[in-house]
């Protein structure tokens, strides 16, 4: 045997010892062939490149109140972190379902799911939009769910490929949509929205003190890709300390993100169905990541204890501990609130 059949193949490495493309960091992107590169990342209060570290587990999974045999919904599913651990409570008795309306991340999900054991007899993933849970609930119980979880916002996989246009980081096509086949890409929303309807959106999803000036600046134009809208942001605001002009690019691709999705109506829909979905006494846990999301949760809460359909509801939130927010910087903006029907 010669000594080229003897040596092993090299795998493909990336260019250079700091990869720029998504796709060259193989080592996080693929965790089960490099655990050290993985756990040094996430030792360093980083996110591993496309993967995803779910937010405030334990705290959710004691909101939830789980028992064995229990059936409910996971309404965002995303990577599926929190759906293992609740599968896990629920056990073999008990029934998931998770619902997701991004046709890229779910099937890899579902795959990731069957592979760790959750066949068809614990788990079923569905395309659906958390605001349509009340078709779901309504075809497959019902009487009502013990239990709906909800992770609201984008989810890590989708903030860290550039292809999907949602990272301000890297160039990429300037789309942000979570449905990519559906609406409008945050390109074309931008070109076609007008100074006024941008600065509410703006002030409305992201509680940007400038959002005039950037609206003037931002709105009716094209841009190419991601990376030209931070520069536009960038020359909005000349002279500006850098916290400043970095803040105001997360805002605008918030907002911009929002609105594309159209998130908020997305949420008032499902916070207006979810007592129907719950049975008597049934808990509810949602997850919120700005104040837009948190606002909207916390009327609906309070308002539904006032009309009696509540029987309790969070006193305040729950936020991720000292060592979660060091670990996991996007654990840093969460909040918790839980609601019981009566």
């Amino acid at each position: 045997m010669s000594d080229e059949a003897e040596r092993p193949k090299r795998r493909q490495r990336y260019r250079g010892t700091h990869p720029r493309r998504f796709e060259e960091k193989y080592k996080e992107l693929d965790p089960a062939r490099d655990p050290e590169t993985v756990a040094k990342v996430i030792a360093s209060g980083k996110t591993p490149a496309g993967s995803h570290l779910p937010v405030m587990v334990e705290e959710c999974l004691a909101a939830l109140k789980l028992v064995p045999g229990q059936c409910g919904v996971d309404a965002t599913l995303g990577h599926g972190g929190h759906a293992v651990r609740i599968l896990e409570r629920i056990g073999a008795e008990g029934f998931l379902v998770g619902l997701d309306v991004d046709p890229l991340e779910r099937p890899k999900t579902e795959a990731r799911l069957r592979g760790l054991g959750f066949d068809g007899s614990v788990f079923e993933g569905v395309k659906s939009n958390y605001a349509g849970i009340s078709k779901v609930v309504g075809e497959r119980f019902p009487e009502g769910v013990d239990f709906v979880f909800a992770d609201l916002g984008c989810s890590s996989m989708q903030l860290d490929d550039p292809a999907r246009g949602f990272s301000f980081k890297t160039a990429g096509p300037l789309d942000m949509r979570m449905n990519p086949g559906r609406g409008l890409s945050a390109a074309e929303w931008i070109e076609r929205v007008d100074a006024e309807d941008f600065e509410k959106v703006l002030m409305e999803h992201a509680d940007e003190p400038r959002a005039g000036a950037l609206a003037g600046a931002l709105a009716g134009r094209r841009f190419g890709d991601t990376l030209e809208l931070v520069r536009a942001v960038r020359e909005a605001m000349p002279m500006m300390d850098e916290e400043v002009v970095g803040l105001a690019v997360r805002r605008v691709f918030q907002a911009v993100r929002i609105a594309v999705n159209d998130e908020f109506s997305s949420l008032d829909a499902f916070l207006r169905v979810l007592p129907g979905c719950l049975k008597a006494g049934g808990r509810a846990v949602i997850l919120t990541f700005h104040s837009g999301e948190d606002r909207r949760v916390k009327k609906a809460f309070q308002q539904g204890e006032r009309e009696g359909i509540y029987q309790s509801v969070s006193d305040g939130v729950v936020v991720a501990g000292g060592e979660e927010r060091r670990m996991n910087p996007r654990s840093v903006p969460a909040k918790l609130r839980w609601a019981v029907k009566a």
